[in-house]
Order: structure tokens, then C-alpha cells, then sequence
């Protein structure tokens, strides 16, 4: 009901485009005048996310996931050079053409899904240039068929084992690299030459910062086939749960059964990929939709670090089997759910004042919400609302509590041994902390006095009383 409600409303909504150049001035959204301190950063990311991500692979698969191993090897080696250059040499995976063909069918495969299956029509945020896009919902149904395909090739016709993806681990890793930095440099020219919508591009002046962030706001072929939507939410997060399944089968082969631990790892990851597609509608008003250009960060983001470092955990009980004690399973299971809950919980209240245009019920009381407007660079006024009870009122950002928890509980399927499997904890705490702060600056300029007044009213960031 949500989901038609929004539809009738965006429609409604709609009007014609026209094609303008790109944004000048000040407007919300991504920032487009950066400082010197802020390019030197992009340039640290971009050089060192490709080199931490072969870092892993090469820890998990020489080094049975002990972080700080291959460095210490360097470290302790009399001629440290010639150590990284023999380490390099003998763990780098090297070029497979049949990997490379395994991600290309992958790509392509889910390319089809995506554009040809049977789709709802959902809308995003209105755009900084005033537009109000569609998207096709259809990531559900991409899920299941991809999985019962998988299933279906490896355990009844035999057309490959279920290992597959395990046993190609390093060959796809510089195949999605590759496409990576291509989808990169592609959108980077394509904004500049043929953008799908020109008004909603940023450009800083940095070469650097634009590569990473992104100068087109939602680069598409067509009218729905747009590449934030696809790249996160098919060959990335479809995948995700497909890879934890390839190494629970890599653990099978390796000690003769799949350890509790990882059944519950691949639960927990599948309840929260199974959420994302349910809820796909809801994904397009997200931060990575409603916000973030393409560049780098989403392109190569999307391609490499997200299928690569989020299935870490999976990694780690491949080369550690861990047996959970039952109080140890049920505490994991408990946070992991109760993040879930909370997750899940506060993003729904949000949803349904939008849909309901405030009049709704929350907590058995009537919605508190700030009436606001905004302007885009069309020069054209919007409304919009500001929720500020439920959740809502105890931080500005409790769904951040609930997916912190969520982490966690991943992380802890591992035990305590080592650290590489809670990279993701750490990871996630520090990406939703800056997260919070874009998006309190990117709500300031959007929302003005209104944001203003919603910060007194709810003055905490994430946890009531701490932040």
C-alpha cells in the first residue's frame, strides 16, 4: 500500500525535463567546492581501497586470515624490498581467463534480470536539479532466481560445483577489478560528454575528487536502467549471499561438515540481503540513492570492496572453522536479531509518514513532524517532512544503532582469535559516523531553519544521551 501510495504521489509530481548545464553556485547535495585537505584524502583512497583489498585476499589465503602476518614477514625480513617483491610473486592471484569469463556471465546475466524481468516502479528522492526518477524494483525475484540457478547447476545438472566461487576467488578478485576501474573512468567521460541528466552534475575543479565522488548524480542507459541501483543492488549484494554459500561448500569439502558458526553467519547476512530486496523501494530515499554521484567510490565501491570485504567473515571460517557453544550461538543470534529488529523497525516508521503524508499513528500517538520546503536549482519549491517521534525523536539516526548491531553479530561468528574478521564492525562504525555528518550537512543546506529546529528537538546524532 506503502509503495502505491508513493507511485500515485511521484507521478503526480512528475513534469517534463529540460536539458541545462550543469550546477553552479550553491546547492545542496554533493559538495562541489573542496578544499586541498579534502583532495589529498580522495587521493588516499583511491591509492590505498584497491591495496587493502589485495591485502586481505593475500592474508586470508596464505596466511589463514592472521592480518598482521604478511607484514610482519616484511618487517622481520633482512631485506624487506626483495621480501614484498618474492611475497608479491607468489600470492598476487594472476589473470584468469575463465574467472574473467565466470564475471562477465555474472555481470551480464544479472544486466539481463535487472532490465527484463517483471518490475514495480519506484521513486527516489527529488533531485538537487529538481528531478524525480524511477527505478525498476525487481532485485527480489533477480534473488531467487539466481539462487535456485545455483543451487539448481551445482547440486542437480552438475554443471559446476558449488566451490566455484571459492575456487576462483583470486581470478575474480582482478576481473572485478578491472571492470571496476573501467565503469570508473566510463562515467567519468560519459558525465562530461553524454550525462543523462546535466543538471545535476558537480563539478569541483579537481580531477581527483571527481573521480572518486562522481559527477553524475544517476548515470543511466535509457529510462531505467541506472547504474547506482544496479551495480550496489544486483552483482554486488545479489552476490553476496551466493559467495558466503560457496565457501559454507569450500568448509564442507575442507573438514567434512558446515560448523554452526557459519550457518549462522550465512542466516544472518541472508536475513539482511533478503531485507534489502523486500524493502528495495524503501533503498531508493537511502543516503547511496538520494545523495552519493557515481565515481569511484560506488563504481569500484560497488564491484570489488563491497563483495570482497563484506563476505570477510565467510573467508575467515573457511580457513578457521569455529564451533559456537550453544550460549555463544544464542547471544550472536539474540544481538544479530535485535539489530534487525531495531533496523528494521525505525526505517518503517520513516516510511510510513512519508507515504501517509504525516497523518499516521506512532507509538499510539499521533506523528510529531516539521513541515518544511526546499528549493532545487530549477528554482522550483518542494515539500517535505521531518519525522521527530518514535525512533526518531530518541536520535537523528537510531537505524544506525540497529545496523551497528547487525555488524557485530557478524563479526562475532568468528570468535576471537583474530582481528581481520571484525574489520567490518570497524569499517561500518567509521562509514556511518561520516555518514552522519554528510548527512547533516547536506540536510542543513536542503532544509535550512527547519533542520535547525529539528536539531533542538532531537539533539542527538546516533545514541540518546552519548552522541
Amino acid at each position: 500500500m506503502a509503495v502505491q501510495q508513493r507511485k500515485v504521489v511521484a507521478q503526480a509530481e512528475l513534469k517534463a525535463e529540460t536539458k541545462v548545464d550543469a550546477q553552479v553556485g550553491k546547492t545542496w547535495g554533493r559538495d562541489r567546492d573542496v578544499s586541498f585537505g579534502t583532495i589529498l584524502i580522495s587521493l588516499g583512497i583511491l591509492v590505498l581501497s584497491p591495496l587493502w583489498v589485495m591485502y586481505t585476499y593475500i592474508s586470508c589465503n596464505a596466511y589463514q586470515c592472521a592480518m598482521s602476518a604478511p607484514a610482519l614477514e616484511i618487517y622481520n625480513s633482512p631485506n624487506a624490498l626483495e621480501a614484498l617483491k618474492q611475497l608479491l610473486i607468489r600470492e598476487v592471484p594472476t589473470f584468469s581467463p575463465h574467472a574473467a569469463r565466470i564475471f562477465l556471465t555474472w555481470l551480464t546475466f544479472q544486466a539481463v534480470l535487472y532490465a527484463f524481468l517483471p518490475s514495480q516502479i519506484g521513486y527516489g528522492q527529488r533531485t538537487p536539479a529538481g528531478h524525480l526518477l524511477p527505478y525498476k524494483v525487481n532485485g527480489l525475484f533477480a534473488w531467487i532466481i539466481s539462487h535456485a540457478l545455483y543451487a539448481a547447476g551445482g547440486l542437480y545438472f552438475g554443471w559446476w560445483k558449488l566451490t566455484i566461487i571459492h575456487d576462483n576467488w583470486g581470478g575474480l578478485l582482478l576481473a572485478a577489478n578491472m571492470y571496476g576501474y573501467f565503469l570508473t573512468f566510463f562515467c567519468y567521460i560519459k558525465a562530461h560528454f553524454f550525462p543523462s541528466h546535466a543538471a545535476d552534475r558537480k563539478f569541483s575543479g579537481s580531477f581527483i575528487y571527481d573521480l572518486l565522488m562522481g559527477i553524475e548524480f544517476n548515470p543511466r542507459f535509457g529510462k531505467y536502467f541506472d547504474f547506482k541501483l544496479f551495480h550496489n543492488g544486483r552483482p554486488g549484494i545479489v552476490a553476496w549471499t551466493m559467495i558466503n554459500l560457496s565457501f559454507a561448500a569450500a568448509q564442507y569439502e575442507k573438514i567434512g561438515y558446515v560448523t554452526n558458526s557459519m550457518i549462522l553467519l550465512n542466516l544472518l547476512h541472508m536475513t539482511y540481503v533478503l531485507d534489502f530486496f523486500y524493502n528495495e523501494d524503501w533503498y531508493l530515499r537511502t543516503i547511496d540513492i538520494a545523495h552519493d554521484h557515481f565515481g569511484f567510490y560506488l563504481a569500484w565501491g560497488d564491484s570489488v570492496w563491497l563483495p570482497w570485504l563484506y563476505t570477510l567473515q565467510s573467508h575467515y571460517l573457511v580457513r578457521n572453522p569455529v564451533d559456537l557453544s550453544p550460549l555463544h550461538f544464542a547471544l550472536i543470534f539474540t544481538v544479530g536479531y535485535t539489530g534487525y529488529f531495531i533496523f528494521r523497525s525505525v526505517n518503517h516508521q520513516k516510511d510510513i509518514v512519508r507515504s501517509t503524508n504525516g497523518e499516521c499513528m506512532i507509538w499510539g500517538k499521533p506523528a510529531k513532524v516539521i513541515r518544511t520546503s526546499f528549493v532545487t536549482s530549477d528554482g522550483k519549491t518542494h515539500k517535505s517532512l521531518l519525522l521527530c517521534s518514535g525512533y526518531w525523536g530518541l536520535s537523528r539516526h537510531f537505524n544506525y544503532v540497529g545496523d551497528l548491531l547487525i555488524s557485530l553479530a557478524f563479526c562475532m561468528t568468528c570468535g576471537t582469535q583474530h582481528l581481520l574478521p571484525y574489520f567490518y564492525i570497524i569499517y561500518m562504525t567509521i562509514l556511518l559516523l561520516h555518514r552522519i555528518q554528510r548527512d547533516h550537512t547536506r540536510c542543513k543546506g536542503k532544509y535550512g531553519k527547519y533542520w535547525e529546529e529539528y536539531e533542538k528537538i532531537v539533539p542527538y546524532k546516533l545514541i540518546p544521551y552519548i552522541y
